[in-house]
């Protein structure tokens, strides 16, 4: 893999460090991520592409390595690596080639994987990552480059062999490297997600980390402050957010116990145990003359045109930074609420659907609140919600009418979660609707002001226990009094 440390620059000031025996140390995070290209076909065969076929199912001629099978480039997946270079701020090469990588691969049976070195399609770009405490940093891209994957090695279904599947193998990988820039784990778990987030924006990769369409190999090495790099190693394969922490604050702490000890840190690719939660040794790191690169005699040089280029940047998607500050700006949201609603586009599409006339903040607590912790509990994604925008705006219309209170709308909610209907006729049938008659409210007032004199006189005393009245009305009224009304009332009624 290309070295995500060959070059080194602190940018930001803000950095963690973890006390050990001999005083505070610094960790250093640089990360290579392998997002499968979003294609129907291989990086240079015809082979369909797709999760869930039979073993050896989706394998061309090219793919085996048959004698005399040729590659030949797909214009897609090459479209793909610059749209994704485009939507990282990233400098795009209109001339490219590529090279053949060789070290003994047994899931790629041609021997070598072909990939790009030292011309990638993607130089240098950098993107923006927020933190969970709403601070930001900046991780700069060091390249993007297009290259195949391997096949896959299934070990247990016999006890003496092992069977190879070649459906992944030819299949398109954008590599994506980081300069070292993260000094904590969760800096690269954040720096994944918002990257994640920008690669299916816009469509260049599904993001499904599950099934490995999008995995980390994450190089960790640890200093002093202030110290030149020390030495990396780097964690293989890491599919998910919390493993990438837990594989980081792991490796992380083996590496400082081993220097305090005296010891040195060998240079080495290690995986990551999530049963065990450690890593360990899989082989030392090779650099790059160990895999004997130069370019693939079978492919000219990828040189694209500049209006080709031009055009693929006008077809864009709104992105997500534009997004978050247009959302700010548009409905005045805060930044915490749009950077929940822009975590994927469809969430946010359907937030734009519901608001349409009416109170923005509140469509928005309904649907990050409600609406998305029933979905969660579901296993459903926005897009297949049973609840649709419509009725989110209807309920919210209900509450801006005065039609029903807050309380009364997760009642209401309730019933929509349950199929009963659209909001209007969930009120209807259950007779939901919020009491306003002052004259019913003025009754329950008066009778519990009366039954109570202590608390009354208390009131006066504290304006702030006026709650305990308020909270008896609405149960006297099972919560369909209107809250502003009752406030009211009991103000004039104690004299307040």
């Amino acid at each position: 893999m290309t070295n995500a440390f060959e070059t080194f620059g602190d940018v930001r000031d803000e950095t963690k460090l973890i006390q050990g025996r001999t005083g505070p140390w610094e960790i250093i995070l640089g990360l290579e991520i392998h997002a499968q290209v979003a294609s129907n076909a291989k990086l240079f065969s015809g082979a369909a592409v797709g999760f869930g076929a039979g073993p050896n199912e989706q394998v061309a001629l090219v793919d085996a390595a048959m004698p005399g099978m040729l590659p030949v480039i797909n214009k897609h997946c090459v479209e793909q690596a610059v749209r994704t270079g485009l939507g990282l701020n990233a400098q795009i090469n209109l001339k490219s080639h590529f090279d053949r990588k060789n070290y003994f691969y047994p899931d790629l049976p041609q021997g070598y994987q072909i990939s790009q070195y030292k011309d990638p399609i993607v130089g240098e770009g950098e993107i923006i990552v927020e933190r969970d405490d709403g601070t930001t940093f900046i991780v700069r891209i060091e390249r993007l480059h297009l290259e195949q994957d391997a096949g896959k090695l299934i070990h247990d279904l016999a006890p003496n062999a092992t069977y190879v599947d070649l459906n992944r193998a030819g299949t398109a990988l954008m590599e994506i490297v980081s300069k070292p820039d993260m000094r904590s784990s969760e800096e690269a778990a954040a720096y994944v997600k918002k990257l994640r987030t920008i690669l299916v924006y816009l469509g260049t990769c599904d993001g499904d980390m599950e099934k490995g369409n999008l995995r980390a190999d994450v190089n960790v090495s640890v200093r002093k402050p202030g110290d030149p790099l020390g030495t990396r190693c780097e964690i293989k394969n890491v599919n998910s957010y919390r493993y990438i922490q837990q594989a980081i604050e792991y490796e992380a702490r083996r590496q400082i116990e081993i220097l305090e000890d005296g010891g040195s840190i060998a240079q080495e690719t290690r995986l990551f145990d999530p049963t065990k939660m450690e890593t360990r040794s899989m082989r030392s790191k090779e650099e790059a003359n160990d895999y004997r690169y130069f370019p693939d005699p079978d492919l000219r040089p990828l040189e694209l045109d500049s209006a080709w280029v031009k055009a693929i940047q006008d077809s864009l998607p709104e992105l997500p930074d534009a997004k978050k500050a247009r959302l700010q700006s548009q409905y005045g949201l805060s930044a915490y609420d749009a950077g929940v609603l822009i975590i994927e586009s469809a969430r946010a599409d359907f937030f734009e659907t519901a608001a349409k006339g009416r109170d923005a903040k509140l469509v928005s607590n309904w649907i990050t609140n409600e609406l998305l912790g029933f979905l969660a509990k579901q296993g459903v994604e926005i897009e297949a919600s049973p609840i649709p925008a419509s009725d989110i705006a209807e309920l919210v219309k209900l509450i801006e009418d005065g039609v029903v209170s807050s309380k009364i709308a997760k009642q209401v909610f309730e019933h929509m979660t349950a199929g009963e209907g659209s909001p209007a006729a969930i009120v209807e049938k259950h007779g939901l609707v919020q009491v306003t008659d002052t004259g019913a409210i003025e009754a329950v007032v008066d009778k519990l002001i009366a039954a109570n004199p202590g608390q009354a006189a208390a009131v006066k005393e504290k304006p702030q226990a006026i709650g305990w009245f308020v909270g008896q009305v609405m149960r006297e009224m099972a919560g369909k009094a209107n809250p502003a009304a009752v406030n009211e009332i009991l103000k004039a009624k104690l004299g307040l």
